[in-house]
Order: C-alpha cells, then sequence, then structure tokens
C-alpha cells in the first residue's frame, strides 16, 4: 500500500511460489513455479489464461491432531487431488497440504473443494 506521504507498505514478500496461488497447477497453462523458473533464468512468461477454474484448500496441523486424516473420501470427489508437503511434525495452525479442485466453472471447483474439506472434518 501507499499512504498519501509516499510511505510504502508491505504486508508480505514471497520470492518463492506462494501458497495463494496454487491453483495455477490447475487453472492455467504455466504454473506460479515454471513463471518463477522462467522469470529468474531469463526465459519468457509463459501464458497465465485461465484453462479451467480451480480453486484449493489449505489443509492445516489441526488436521492431524488424531493421526493423519484419511484422504479416501475426498479423492472420490471428482477433480480433486491432495497436495501434502512432507513436513514431519503436524501442530495446530500449520500448513501441511492443500487440496485442490477443478471444475466446469469457479463455483464448480469451489463447491468440490469444500466438500473434500469437509469429508476431512466429520
Amino acid at each position: 500500500f501507499v499512504l498519501r506521504d509516499g510511505t510504502l507498505l508491505v504486508n508480505e514478500l514471497a520470492p518463492r511460489p506462494h501458497n495463494t496461488y496454487h491453483h495455477s497447477e490447475r487453472a492455467h497453462p504455466t504454473s506460479q513455479f515454471e513463471q518463477l523458473v522462467r522469470a529468474i533464468t531469463g526465459l519468457p512468461l509463459g501464458a497465465t489464461v485461465v484453462v479451467r477454474p480451480a480453486a484449493i484448500h489449505n489443509l492445516l496441523g489441526d488436521l492431524w491432531a488424531h493421526g493423519a486424516p484419511d484422504f479416501t473420501k475426498a479423492l472420490a470427489i471428482p477433480g480433486v487431488r491432495v497436495h501434502l508437503y512432507g513436513k514431519h511434525e503436524a501442530r495446530p495452525g500449520r500448513k501441511m497440504g492443500h487440496l485442490s479442485a477443478d471444475g466446469a466453472t469457479p463455483e464448480e471447483a469451489l463447491e468440490r473443494v469444500c466438500a473434500a474439506y469437509r469429508t476431512l472434518t466429520v
């Protein structure tokens, strides 16, 4: 944010692929991971058009309170994938991974990922 007096306020700098854009793996021809490699190696950036709507839902350590979650029902929902980050210790609030889902519309993608998450919290 730039204030009236010209002061620049920065909330977060993330010179790496960021969790809030992980849906790019599903929704765009060029994921944020590939874009980063292209940018730092001087290659032209890839296309960013949406080819299929996608959504994500974070998986926090709270879900591991009684052992590893069972993803069977979540994965039975069309278009849903589980992405775990390989962290060895789960604790409340720690991002352990995310669910992603695609759909014909943004609403369908969101409903699928939310339905998948609900299977983990029942």
